[in-house]
């Protein structure tokens, strides 16, 4: 669809070129414009199938929470962190793994039974963030505004302990 966008606004372009070039520029470049958004690459996708890319998240922190459903302190950490989700998105995402690795409806119903409100990786993401699978749970990569890793917290965190890590 987009390759006949561009096809039909390059034809456009041509018909309007012999009355004003400044606007044949601005119809091909809109579709330009138009062309390299749908080629976005996208990294990775959560449950609900929204695709991110690592590029996009630059300028936030980005904590990546590893949890389980069995996982008492975890269940516990949840509610900070969809506090922290809720109230604070202009400067950070919080982006969830279910450490027992479930896919697609099964995930999407241990997400409801946790009642996480904030994203959650489709795949186990560790190769992608360039991290260790954590072997105590819950974990926490810290990310900073330009991706580098920051911290990893092990145990349970509240609001405080991760606005404490943030500029």
């Amino acid at each position: 669809m987009v390759r006949y966008l561009v096809m039909g606004l390059s034809k456009m372009s041509a018909v309007i070129a012999g009355s004003s070039q400044l606007l044949s520029r601005y119809v091909v470049g809109f579709g330009v414009v138009i062309f390299l958004s749908a080629c976005a690459k996208v990294d990775f996708v959560d449950a609900d199938g929204n695709g991110y890319s690592l590029s996009s998240l630059h300028g936030k922190y980005v904590f990546v929470n590893y949890w389980a459903t069995w996982c008492a302190p975890c269940i516990k950490e949840i509610p900070e962190l969809n506090k922290l989700s809720r109230e604070h998105s202009d400067d950070l995402i919080i982006l969830g793994v279910d450490f027992d690795q479930v896919k697609g409806e099964e995930l999407k119903k241990e997400i409801a039974k946790m009642n996480i409100t904030f994203p959650v990786f489709a795949i186990e993401p560790s190769k992608l963030l360039e991290v260790e699978i954590p072997q105590v749970l819950p974990t926490t990569y810290v990310f900073d505004r330009e991706g580098k890793l920051k911290a990893t917290l092990v145990g349970p965190q509240t609001e405080a302990s991760l606005l404490a890590l943030i500029d």
